[in-house]
């Protein structure tokens, strides 16, 4: 099972892939410096770095079986 699955039509629109990684970073932030919890400043900021690994280097190189999002549509069926 994977954690995030960058082909999935939701994340085909810009806004939604850039939303979902910097929110969390952003977050961490709040986390770090306002509310003084580094162990959930350091989680959220990994989930974030994660997704925008998983959104600006993976899924450019496209899904490993070549099918891209129609995979999930397929399976469905």
């Amino acid at each position: 099972m994977q954690f995030l699955d960058p082909f999935h039509p939701m994340f085909d629109r810009p806004i939604a892939r850039l939303l979902t990684s910097v929110l969390p970073i952003l977050w961490s932030g709040l986390e770090f410096f306002v509310f003084g919890s580094p162990l959930f400043g350091a989680a959220f900021l990994a989930a974030g770095l994660y997704a925008a690994y998983m959104f600006y280097i993976v899924r450019p190189k496209g899904p490993p079986d070549g099918s891209g999002s129609d995979r999930i549509t397929k399976d469905r069926d």
